[in-house]
């Protein structure tokens, strides 16, 4: 009997994946385009929804980015994996693969280290991939007994998905190198902070401060200058509203999930920001200063 048709989507839980804002990213995405990028790819929702033909992905976690690769090379050995992981799926478990993990993972096969991520991912609280100074993965044991570990289904649909998505490890600079005129970018960069407490760039051993925020918007200034059509999604603060001066800005309502404390979840309001080829606002020099 043939398995039911599933739509691909993220095979990990990304902090800041955009899931909740996929209506309102598709709304502001071109209709024709040559190649998608994505330079922060996180849990790629937006890819998945828009199914472009030529992608490229790409993040400064290269053991996302090497799980990605596993997946596109042949989902079967990941799954494969996951279900020993599922089978043996405890507290005990969890804290045993996170010492291995942090120790000898550069001597496992690619399939083995793709389950062990999805399967840290999965198990550890509320999805987050953070490492200390050190670069150890230091996340500790979530208690959701809801937690699907092995999905065999999305990880088939997200190989089929990969198939004509190209994938980069390292800084976005990287990823957006060879983008050229009427390619379509999607930046999801780590968010400007609404407070002190509230940063959760943690994902590889960087931070991505206020001057690499400012960096970013001058790349983004460029690539709409070379013809590529850009969308943005930041928090929405005065910082980020003055670093996109000139660019179109709408306020929309996202959903945050990340907080160890339920009561402090809720609606938050971020900002999608867009720059198109050829528009006065986003292009021109005079009206940017």
């Amino acid at each position: 009997m043939a398995e039911p048709a599933t739509t691909a989507g993220p095979i990990v839980k990304w902090v800041g994946g955009k899931t909740n804002l996929l209506p309102a990213l598709l709304a502001r995405a071109p209709a024709k385009y040559g190649r998608y990028f994505e330079p922060f790819a996180g849990g790629a929702a937006l890819f998945f929804a828009i199914a472009p033909e030529r992608a490229v992905l790409g993040d400064i976690n290269r053991d996302l980015i090497a799980t990605y690769a596993a997946v596109k090379a042949d989902p079967e050995p990941v799954i494969t994996r996951l279900r020993r992981h599922a089978d043996a799926h405890s507290a005990e478990h969890y804290y045993r693969v996170r010492d291995r993990w942090n120790t000898g993972r550069a001597t496992w096969s690619r399939p083995a280290a793709a389950a062990a991520f999805v399967y840290l991912n999965k198990a550890g609280f509320n999805g987050l991939f953070r490492v200390n100074r050190h670069g150890l993965f230091n996340v500790p044991f979530g208690r959701n007994a809801k937690t699907s570990i092995c999905k065999p289904l999305v990880l088939r649909a997200a190989h089929a998905a990969f198939a004509n998505a190209a994938f980069r490890a390292g800084d976005y600079r990287t990823t957006l190198d060879d983008a050229e005129r009427d390619d379509f970018v999607y930046i999801d960069s780590p968010h400007v902070p609404r407070s002190k407490t509230a940063n959760f760039t943690a994902y590889s051993a960087d931070s991505f401060g206020a001057d690499a925020q400012r960096e970013l918007a001058d790349v983004a200034r460029q690539l709409v200058r070379r013809g590529v059509q850009v969308v943005l999604s930041n928090a929405d603060t005065p910082f980020v509203r003055d670093l996109y001066k000139g660019f179109a800005m709408d306020r929309v309502s996202c959903r945050r999930a990340i907080n160890s404390d339920t009561t402090k979840r809720g609606d938050v309001d971020e900002l999608i920001i867009v720059g198109k080829p050829g528009s006065r606002r986003s292009t021109d020099d005079a009206y940017l200063r």
